[in-house]
């Protein structure tokens, strides 16, 4: 009994670590999954082997050969489980259905066929069960949120969007703002209706000002929860791009998902990011932006550009990295200045900001250069981090997965700008490692399976005056 107790819990413990990574969705984690063969080896033939061997030697060897290739698995992994609330309920709940399972073949000591599947039944019916208490709790949830924002009838809510930097372009925002408002912002990249629901309710104060908000999106309808929840009176949609293309399927469903956010019944002002295509039917004055920027100049040390505001041009300087910074910026400029900052505390202010951890952030160790970009998943951003390596005098190196959630297409573009600038080019993970193979020739290249290697790999292949770029430091399921 104790060993089928740990092989049950050892699979629920798989099937929960994937449905967290997928938010859980269960769709997503059977059809959608980057990596189908851990399925294969650490659920279903585990399972078969379960319900086929009868309970004798073979079967237990088989089982902790499993927990221990399992163990070995879960060791290397870079994103584990996270103990969430949600986890433990599902634990509890998981836990008691395999101990009422017990009682009930308590009787039975023969092995057969039909037994052994019996006993794997607690783990899809707590599946199912804990996604419907979760729905349940979720409404509770946001009943909570939704009656604390009716009580702070002067809250202004910013909702942000789009494919690519809405993280700094809400942070860019938030740094802007907070010396003339009480400012809160969601943190780090929550940007999900339940994640939005917690913040509200954990940890928006009832003294705030203005509330900004990421609202992100893996499919219709998403976006449209978020703002039926805030009713946003601001909406900013920065660039619209392929992102999660694999989810929406076309270009134009991802316009679509994005302009959601329109639909706020509150909603005042719009900024949308004049490349995008622009929406036909918002009910509200739209500002593009960047507009009338000229004279950009970004470097390894920070970026410069020249902005027309109100008819007068205004130059601003920032420690932020990339050209492509600049949408973001100008973007956080036009709001601010709506919101009536003044051009004086605009450029001091853009002058101060801080730069964010992991998108395109250099740091300096053992006088090395480290361009830390490792939250950065397009094509745009990735290219421009590279003509900024570009820019060292000494050796180069490169560590990438390439474009997780992308297109061949991209992959290949990303592929040919290394091969053109790197001395080396580390490859992560195995999603894009053929591709990307393929496509750079001239660097040495490395290709890493396992990022458990990479420190060691990194202080054998490099010295003082070398430049490392992290690009897309995607985690170990893809």
């Amino acid at each position: 009994m104790a060993t089928r107790w740990i092989f049950l819990i050892a699979l629920g413990y798989y099937a929960m670590i994937n449905l967290q990574w997928y938010h859980y969705k269960v769709m997503r984690v059977l059809f959608r999954h980057h990596k189908q063969k851990w399925h294969l080896f650490y659920f279903v033939l585990p399972v078969v082997y379960f319900v086929l061997i009868p309970n004798n030697l073979y079967f237990y060897v088989g089982l902790y050969l499993y927990l221990i290739l399992l163990g070995i698995w879960v060791f290397h992994l870079s994103k584990r489980l996270v103990l969430t609330s949600r986890v433990l309920r599902f634990f509890g709940l998981y836990i008691a259905f395999i101990l009422f399972n017990e009682l009930l073949l308590l009787k039975v000591a023969e092995y057969s066929f039909l037994i052994q599947m019996v006993y794997l039944f607690p783990l899809f019916i707590s599946i199912a069960l804990s996604s419907l208490l979760e729905k349940i709790l979720l409404n509770r949830y946001k009943k909570l949120a939704t009656d604390k924002l009716e009580s702070m009838p002067n809250l202004t809510i910013i909702a942000v969007t789009g494919s690519y930097g809405k993280t700094s372009l809400k942070n860019f925002l938030f740094q802007m703002l907070q010396e003339s408002f009480k400012v809160y912002a969601t943190p780090r990249s929550v940007n999900t209706l339940t994640g939005i629901i917690a913040d509200i309710n954990q940890n928006l104060s009832p003294l705030t000002d203005i509330y900004i908000v990421e609202a992100g999106a893996r499919g219709a309808g998403d976006i449209k929860e978020i703002v039926d929840l805030l009713s946003p009176q601001i909406a900013v949609v920065g660039k619209i791009g392929e992102a999660h293309i694999e989810y929406f399927k076309s270009i134009e469903n991802i316009y679509s998902a994005k302009y959601e956010i329109l639909e706020s019944k509150d909603l005042r002002q719009a900024y949308i990011y004049e490349g995008n295509i622009q929406p036909t039917n918002c009910p509200v004055r739209i500002v593009n932006f960047p507009k009338d920027v000229s004279e950009i100049v970004a470097t390894l040390e920070g970026t410069r550009f020249t902005l027309k505001i109100g008819g007068k041009k205004l130059d601003f300087t920032t420690r932020i990295l990339g050209a492509f910074n600049v949408i973001n910026i100008s973007a956080a400029i036009a709001v601010a200045k709506d919101l009536g900052v003044s051009d004086e505390h605009l450029i001091k202010r853009v002058q101060k900001l801080e730069p964010i951890n992991h998108r395109l952030s250099k740091i300096v160790v053992n006088e090395k250069i480290i361009l830390d970009d490792s939250y950065n998943g397009n094509l745009d951003g990735m290219l421009e981090a590279i003509r900024l390596s570009s820019l060292h005098n000494g050796k180069k190196i490169i560590v990438t997965p390439g474009l997780v959630e992308s297109s061949k297409e991209a992959n290949i573009t990303l592929g040919e700008a290394i091969d053109k600038v790197f001395d080396l080019a580390i490859i992560t993970g195995e999603l894009n490692s053929k591709l990307l193979r393929k496509s750079i020739h001239k660097p040495q290249k490395i290709i890493l399976k396992d990022k458990a290697h990479i420190e060691h790999i990194l202080k054998t292949t490099t010295d003082s005056g070398n430049l490392i770029l992290f690009a897309n430091d995607a985690p170990s399921y893809i």
